[in-house]
């Protein structure tokens, strides 16, 4: 049994090592990083809570600035419908939509180098507690901010990667 096991941990190094994979946020050929290229990114100032809770997230995840190369344009979109209603409970639930486009632009020609667009869907209930629906629907509002920020940081990283 030992034997098998040891044959199967050799033939999965070897597959393994024929792999081209790298780790995501790992240097890259000649000092260049995902991270180092993510520093550099200025996110643009945000009317809206949803859009200032994204922005304070990429804020946070791109880490020490190192000087704006980049503009991040974000545009959020928010949508807060109610799905369902039992009116014998006094329960209404909503669903809170956050759709963010995003443009990243170099900063100094401006050109855009990079674009897309990431929501969320977050449900939450009204139970007619006022204070109690208002904190389900700020609660609502930063979950989906959250998932959003992280969704578009990945898909910058991406970018960041493929262009090395």
């Amino acid at each position: 049994m030992r034997k098998l096991i040891s044959v199967f941990l050799v033939l999965v190094a070897v597959v393994l090592a024929g792999c081209n994979a790298r780790p995501l946020y790992g240097t890259q050929g000649e000092g260049k990083s995902v991270a180092l290229a993510m520093s550099g990114i200025a996110v643009d100032e945000q009317k809206s809570r949803a859009g200032q809770i994204v922005r304070n997230n990429l804020i946070s995840s791109f880490g020490n600035s190192n000087g704006s190369r980049y503009v991040l344009r974000l545009v959020p979109t928010e949508k807060s419908p109610q799905i369902s209603s039992q009116s014998a409970q006094k329960l209404d639930r909503f669903r809170y939509t956050l759709k963010v486009a995003y443009e990243l632009a170099d900063a100094t020609s401006g050109a855009t180098v990079a674009s897309g667009s990431s929501f969320s869907n977050v449900s939450y209930d009204s139970v007619e507690q006022p204070i109690a629906d208002l904190r389900a629907a700020e609660n609502a509002r930063e979950r989906a901010a959250r998932e959003v920020a992280d969704d578009i940081r990945l898909r910058l990283a991406a970018y960041f990667s493929s262009q090395s």
